[in-house]
């Protein structure tokens, strides 16, 4: 097991459902193939999961259930979306309770408990709406008030799991004149309703996750008791944007899990193919490509796996974390996806060759992932109504203050210590100016310039130091440009801004992958430890900020490739935390035996 304890619920997962090249396994390439071909809900894989208990870990432990931390859902969320996205998906609509868990009350939280366990019971978010997509305040959905209860009225289009769930979170308008405070949220339990008042909505065709229960739901005079409210009327513009604050971060997931079978897969071949009298993983540029994709997964660990524990020390600066998270993690991996298609060649367009299509699927199904909750330009919205805030914040620390980053960094960062228990009443819209992971840099800095140890090569430390400098130089560049720009009001900003607020989010993974290293050196084994793969990804951030910095040259990064090699070679996740997979069930997989050859010539 793995010396994290934190990860020993996805290590026993990926071990019940067996290797997904093998064609029997639960969950396996095959069979999620043929479901995605016939466009079927994923049912028996789904009750698998139920009969597995893995619901239970999404319900807080003072409410009965598992749920103890965001770094163990992360990985587990990873297993599952590793092997089919359209499962994974369809499943974790389930964290969804959090918004019950956040906002409901002690009757409410026990009801929904006793609905996920005793019923296997799914659920699903209506808040679009066809007419209107992320403008919430302009939804048209009305909850009437009425003796005992409300009316609702209205269509809610497209959402995932509309028909096939049995509570559904529906925002609707409460009060068309109190502006922000117009809306209120309901936790709407379908069994309570009376059948000829509501509808669902016809299942919607996608490119992706075909199989997924995409469709709406429509109210007509649809009595709902006052008791399915959740929280005050008025408040469910807030706690709608709270709720997206927990989702979006744990959304990157899925693109992690997706990522790892497209390097795997697309890896494999790569062993496998004979071109030119080498294999193709000989030739210096697929090498290089895959390499990149690696360093990808590294970097958007250290953003995610950072968030899942931030969640539990500093929820209230979630509202800039979130969206950096959800927007860097899953574009990113949506580009090495893209980026390692190429390597595959036409086999990525196959949707039978090659582990029976699977990265066609992988593909297609990952490309949604950046709009679920908020899409990419939403999140750099919120981000960008936030960043001046940031910079003031930054500008006004002392010495006092930034001890207590210190604190909660270690907290954050350090992988084999305790965090709190997550506490969504500290969840805030607007995180105040608070940013531990950038406001903490010139702390890094400092920890890295004290370090002398003999088991890091001078050149690869000195390159960390000095381009973690750079990444602080064009934090500070940012920071004095917003000091003398115009603030640009409402949805009326520049594509300038945009910009920025994507290279905001850059540094932040750069910053968090820095503190990971500081903070885990001893504890994540020799290749984490050495830093090459830190001070590359350092480097490739920096180049996507600035491309003309002048930077030091590469280092090396064969160490990289045996390391993925050795990863694969080991059924191990691509991982800064590589736990253990299912062991593959072909014991003459000549890939492997390929992969240990290559390793032994090292």
């Amino acid at each position: 097991m793995h010396p994290l304890k934190q990860y020993w619920l996805a290590e026993e997962l990926e071990r019940d459902l067996g290797d997904p090249c093998n064609p029997e396994s639960v969950m396996s390439f095959k069979q999620v193939i043929e479901l995605d071909e016939l466009e079927a809900f994923p049912e028996a894989e789904l009750t698998w999961l139920y009969n597995w208990k893995l619901h239970h870990y999404y319900i807080p432990t003072n409410c009965g259930g598992e749920f103890t931390s965001f770094e163990e859902f992360i990985a587990f969320v990873r297993v599952m979306s590793r092997r089919d996205l359209t499962t994974s998906i369809s499943f974790t609509t389930l964290f969804w309770s959090f918004l019950t868990w956040m906002a409901g009350t002690e009757a409410q939280k026990q009801e929904l408990a006793q609905f996920m366990k005793d019923t296997n019971g799914a659920m699903c978010l209506s808040y679009s709406e066809r007419a209107h997509g992320s403008d919430l305040l302009a939804g048209d959905v009305t909850a009437t008030k009425v003796p005992g209860g409300y009316l609702l009225n209205g269509e809610k289009w497209p959402i995932n799991r509309a028909t096939i769930s049995g509570v559904t979170f529906v925002l609707a308008k409460t009060d068309a004149e109190a502006g922000s405070r117009s809306l209120s949220l309901f936790m709407v339990k379908k069994a309570e309703l009376d059948p000829a008042t509501y509808s669902n909505l016809p299942k919607i065709k996608t490119h992706g996750i075909r199989g997924s229960d995409m469709s709406g739901i429509r109210f007509d005079d649809c009595f709902i008791p006052e008791k399915m409210r959740l929280g005050k009327e008025g408040v469910g513009l807030e706690l709608a944007l709270k709720g997206f604050q927990i989702t979006r971060a744990l959304c990157a997931a899925f693109s992690q899990g997706a990522a790892d079978t497209a390097l795997k897969t697309t890896l494999k071949f790569t062993l496998g193919r004979q071109l030119y009298g080498k294999t193709v993983f000989d030739i210096p540029h697929p090498r290089r490509t895959l390499v990149d994709a690696f360093l990808d997964i590294l970097i958007c660990d250290c953003a995610n796996i950072g968030a899942g524990r931030g969640f539990h020390v500093v929820p209230e600066q979630f509202s800039v974390w979130s969206a950096v998270v959800k927007y860097f993690v899953t574009v990113t991996l949506e580009k090495m996806v893209q980026d390692v298609s190429v390597v595959l060649g036409a086999r990525y367009y196959m949707r039978e060759e090659h582990d029976f299509g699977i990265f066609q699927k992988v593909m297609r199904d990952n490309a949604i992932i950046s709009v679920f909750d908020g899409s990419s330009i939403v999140n750099l919205h919120s981000l960008i109504l936030q960043r001046r805030h940031l910079a003031k914040f930054r500008a006004r620390r002392d010495a006092q203050s930034m001890e207590a980053i210190a604190t909660r960094l270690q907290t954050t960062f350090t992988l084999d210590q305790p965090v709190p228990q997550f506490a969504p009443e500290r969840l805030e819209l607007f995180s105040r100016g608070a940013d531990d992971v950038l406001q903490g840099l010139e702390i890094a800095l400092e920890q890295l310039q004290a370090l002398e140890p003999p088991d890091l090569e001078p050149e690869v430390l000195e390159q960390i130091e000095a381009l973690t400098h750079a990444v602080l130089a064009e934090l500070n560049a940012q920071d004095d440009f917003l000091g003398t720009a115009a603030f640009e009001h409402g949805h009326d900003q520049s594509p300038e801004s945009f910009e920025l607020a994507k290279k905001y989010c850059t540094l932040h993974a750069a910053a968090a992958c820095v503190h990971m290293w500081l903070h885990n050196r001893k504890t994540l084994g020799e290749f984490f430890a050495n830093g090459r793969w830190l001070a590359l990804s350092l480097r490739r951030l920096l180049v996507a900020v600035n491309p003309a910095l002048d930077l030091p040259p590469r280092l090396d990064d064969e160490p990289l490739a045996q390391e993925l090699l050795r990863l694969y070679g080991e059924d191990r996740m691509f991982s800064i935390v590589p736990f253990q997979l299912a062991k593959s069930e072909v014991q003459e997989n000549p890939i492997h035996a390929i992969t240990e050859l290559q390793l032994q010539a090292q």
